[in-house]
């Protein structure tokens, strides 16, 4: 009898403490995210996708960078996280498009991507034109021939103009800018830090997931 008594004081106590915690939030319109007019089209709709938009030139990308790479690692196997370098019409921002590009069609891309931003923002080389980025990533140890053929392929240059049209569908003003499923760009002028963004766009994908149709 007395472990009875005690199992149901401690459901009583767990109801109580549930009913003391503050409810999440629901996000809002204009709040906490908005809308894309229109939505773009993703390329997977059984998936909720997130886009970060980013630039390696963007001292605040850099910062952002080792947080949502940690972050993108944890999230749920029905979501989908991809990353899109745009160049907002710079110059040195399309190379480091291009550089972006090059090194994801070699297969290099998870040896030099860190190392790029320290490049940039800790040592302070200039990686804003073609000859510049090619020394550096033969200087790392990759093929320069082969990478400069990559670098300067059609392809390359296709994907590094089609991320400034995205940019411009998605209407993105600057970077890093997070899009959940070609439906909401998450923005809130109360965020405090990059952890209140990544925890807002949670409960945007949550959102975004709720409105996928039910199998």
């Amino acid at each position: 009898m007395q472990r009875r008594i005690s199992g149901c004081l401690a459901v009583i106590a767990l109801v109580v403490l549930a009913m003391a915690l503050p409810a999440r939030a629901e996000v809002v319109a204009d709040r906490d995210y908005v809308a894309i007019v229109p939505a773009q089209v993703t390329d997977n709709p059984a998936k909720t996708e997130v886009l970060e938009f980013f630039s390696y030139g963007c001292p605040h990308c850099a910062d952002f960078d080792p947080l949502v790479s940690k972050w993108a690692k944890g999230l749920p196997s029905d979501v989908v996280f991809k990353r899109v370098p745009i160049s907002f019409g710079r110059p040195q921002w399309a190379s480091l498009a291009r550089l972006y590009y090059a090194l994801e069609a070699s297969g290099e891309l998870a040896k030099l991507d860190a190392a790029i931003f320290r490049a940039l923002h800790q040592e302070n080389k200039r990686l804003f034109d073609d000859k510049s980025i090619i020394a550096w990533v033969s200087a790392q140890g990759i093929d320069e021939a082969k990478f400069t053929a990559t670098y300067n392929s059609f392809g390359v240059l296709s994907q590094a103009k089609r991320a400034d049209q995205m940019a411009h569908a998605y209407k993105i003003k600057g970077v890093p800018a997070l899009a959940v499923d070609g439906k909401y760009l998450v923005s809130s002028k109360e965020l405090k830090g990059y952890g209140d963004l990544l925890a807002l766009t949670e409960q945007v994908i949550d959102k975004a997931r709720s409105e996928k149709p039910k199998k």
